[in-house]
């Protein structure tokens, strides 16, 4: 019996067809709610009683198909892009150990049930057995909902599906060359894993260059949308072009553009949003359509799907079991584990439909119509469990990671709340405005962002150019569900607008781009920021960045000594490793000795998981010598300081010229750090590097300290001076 078979549809109006589609979509998640069913099980079951072997309102036809394949791929897709790739090199370990665990454990469990249960020779039995080691991660929008796809058992699992799905391709091939030729030569294998080498070097060389360069020529976030689809379904052909499997190149695509595809961009918004509404349902409901459930009539069907069910799931278990105890996982780590790696769809149809449709010289097939059959109640069986185990224990890990933040949440709590303040005149730079702030957010608070326009003129073309720029930067945070309030002024001028803002509304922080030099008596840095620099003590960021900001290659901060004795300092920190953290590339520190080891110990404390670098700079007359070492795409960051302030000495003043000489087309942040406000009490400032963590000073000691120092650097200038004019 052709179980994938089907007869005429009652519905075959293209228009009415999708519009049941979207009707499932739309409501079968609504209707499992209230029973407590997770929705993905539903769109199954939907797609099982609208299909050809329910009721048959729909064929599963070419759209069908097509969706349903891209839906794979895209499930696939997502699950590369999503991936935190601080974690996943932390995790790669542990999950090459559970693939290989997930593989062997149900081959070897399947060989031995399938010669001794089923009466099948070796080969045959191996087939069969490959089917139970792969799985495809249909649990995974679970995962993405409850936001713990940063937990090491999650990552250790999507590792693991890939070695499982890589190797279980692997077996198909022999085995199939074996039934063929009755040999299978080393080879063949020697090539097929050289095809593999030549792909992956490709793709890792040439998609970050390529990605890089369209990101900044083109910044349309549809063209940017349609040119990372084209880039996976591009990386997909290629691995079927090898002979791998399309998934393979889909979750290869999300881990190599996932650093250029940040988790709070509006591109990643557009990307989950239109996977999640409509690609990835439509694979689901397709695999509903492919079920067979009338198969459930025959007694011999129904013992050996019973003996498949039992065979995938206690292989599966048994990897989750033994990962657990290697590597010391939580009991619900485990299930979240086993439900993950449960399902069976994608790989598993394309091992039995190879061994069903190939004909033995007696005229047998090499997989006969009852484990045909039996495939499709295990597939309808476990991609109904899947979701349903992983969304128990999923939520449990989600219960306990809340509660081991709970700490940093109550740190959070009793920091001052951050009100972040972004000027905007132009609507060309507004979105890179708000972009840069969304990046520098911290993790743990729920910060206020302001969008603000200024202008001392009523003529329409004023008016309608700050509608227009808080029009787009409501609309890029907005991309994000990001709530920012936009604020149009009527001031004096720019920076008098700026300020009284700052004191109406309580800003912490203000973000604002850097001017273009017009004139030869122009300085570097412009009347109206050098003014605001002046007349006010909060943190201020002045930026210019030539490219996108999720295409920087590193960040070079430079700080001055002494920088840790300003009251912003941990702030400005926070900020910068934030920065860093969400950009997913190096941040490189440039400090005097004494400061790094407090750098340090603020990332160290606010678990900011960020790849970090330390140099030491302590001569800003030195400052010249890291023009050799930023590079085109780095991002350059100045921590500056205002002439009453600690960390200020008289070689800031050659800054700006140094600045225009050496780094006039680089991205550029320069900070001033915020001042005489309330010094943050952080716990701790120690190095979690040094032998001896409790060596580093009080925040309060540091402070005081460092008053006590500039009075009596103050000192020796008047004593100096007196000589002088003796």
């Amino acid at each position: 019996m052709d179980a994938l078979a089907t007869t005429g549809a009652l519905v075959g109006n293209p228009v009415l067809i999708f519009f049941i589609v979207l009707v499932i979509i739309l409501l079968a998640p609504l209707l499992l709610k209230k029973l407590k069913i997770p929705h993905i099980v539903g769109m199954i079951v939907a797609g099982v009683v609208v299909g050809p072997y329910g009721l048959n309102l729909l064929d599963r036809d070419s759209s069908f198909e097509i969706f349903g394949q891209v839906g794979v791929l895209y499930l696939m897709f997502l699950a590369g892009l999503e991936i935190d790739m601080y974690h996943l090199k932390k995790n790669v370990r542990k999950g090459l150990g559970f693939g290989l665990l997930t593989f062997f454990v149900p081959m070897a469990v399947g060989v031995v049930a399938a010669v001794l249960m089923l009466g099948l020779d070796l080969v045959t039995a191996s087939l069969l057995a490959s089917m139970y080691a792969s799985h495809t991660l249909i649990a995974y929008p679970v995962i993405t909902r409850l936001g713990i796809t940063k937990n090491p058992a999650v990552l250790v699992s999507i590792v693991g599906t890939i070695i499982a799905i890589l190797l279980s391709l692997l077996v198909l091939a022999i085995t199939v060359s074996i039934t063929h030729s009755g040999e299978y030569s080393l080879l063949d294998f020697g090539q097929l894993l050289l095809r593999l080498g030549i792909y992956c070097a490709v793709v890792l060389y040439s998609y970050p260059r390529l990605t890089r360069w369209f990101f900044k020529n083109y910044s349309d976030k549809v063209t940017q949308y349609v040119y990372v689809l084209a880039m996976v379904f591009l990386a997909s052909w290629m691995a079927q072009v090898i002979g791998l499997e399309a998934v393979l190149g889909a979750f290869f695509a999300g881990l190599v553009l996932n650093r250029y595809i940040p988790n709070v961009s509006p591109l990643m918004s557009r990307i989950e949003f239109v996977g999640n509404a409509l690609f990835i349902p439509y694979f689901l409901i397709g695999v509903g359509m492919m079920i067979n459930i009338r198969v459930l009539a025959d007694p011999g069907t129904l013992l050996v799907a019973a003996h498949m069910l039992v065979v995938a799931l206690t292989g599966k278990w048994l990897a989750a079991w033994m990962a657990q105890k290697m590597y010391r996982f939580t009991p619900d780590d485990r299930t979240v584990m086993f439900g993950l790696t449960t399902a069976h769809t994608a790989v598993a149809l394309a091992v039995v439909m190879i061994g069903y449709n190939m004909i033995m010289p007696d005229g047998s097939r090499l997989l006969n119509e009852q484990i045909f059959n039996g495939t499709v109640v295990m597939i309808l069986v476990t991609c109904a469990l899947a979701p349903i185990v992983t969304s128990g224990a999923a939520a449990r890990v989600k219960i306990r990671m809340m509660a081991e933040g709970a700490d940093e949440s109550d740190n959070a709590s009793r920091r001052k709340p951050m009100r972040t303040l972004i000027p905007v005149s132009n609507p060309v730079t507004a979105g890179s405005l708000v972009d840069l702030a969304l990046m520098m957010k911290r993790k743990t608070t729920d910060e206020s962002i302001f969008a603000l326009h200024v202008r001392n003129d009523n003529s329409p073309n004023s008016i309608a150019i700050g509608q227009n720029a808080l029009k787009l930067a409501g609309e890029t945070a907005a991309a994000v569900n990001v709530q920012m309030s936009t604020i149009e002024r009527y001031d004096l001028n720019t920076v008098a607008g700026i300020v009284n803002t700052v004191n109406e509304r309580g800003i912490t922080d203000v973000v604002v781009g850097m001017h273009q030099k017009l004139t030869v008596v122009d300085s570097y840095l412009g009347g109206k920021i050098e003014q605001l620099i002046k007349d006010l003590n909060n943190m201020v960021i002045i930026t210019r960045c030539y490219i996108p900001i999720n295409t920087i290659t590193r960040v070079v901060v430079v700080a001055p000594p002494k920088a840790e004795f300003e009251t912003g300092f941990a702030g400005w920190v926070i900020r910068m490793a934030s920065l860093a953290r969400r950009i997913g590339c190096r941040i490189i520190f440039f400090a005097h000795p004494d400061t790094i080891p407090l750098i340090r110990g603020v990332i160290h404390q606010e678990k900011i998981e960020a790849r970090t670098e330390y140099r030491h700079f302590d001569d800003w007359g030195d400052f010249a010598l890291i023009a050799n070492r930023v590079l085109d795409d780095d991002l350059l960051i100045v921590i500056s300081a205002r002439r009453t302030s600690l960390s200020f000495n008289s070689d800031m003043d050659t800054v700006p010229g140094l600045l225009a000489k050496y780094f006039g087309h680089n991205n550029l942040l320069i900070i001033y750090p915020e001042q005489f406000g309330e010094m943050p009490q952080l716990e701790s400032f120690s190095d979690p590097l040094t032998s001896d963590l409790n060596a580093a000073p009080s925040g309060a000691f540091l402070h005081l300290r460092a008053w006590l120092k500039w009075l009596n650097m103050q000192k020796k200038r008047l004593t100096h001076r007196k000589r002088r004019s003796e």
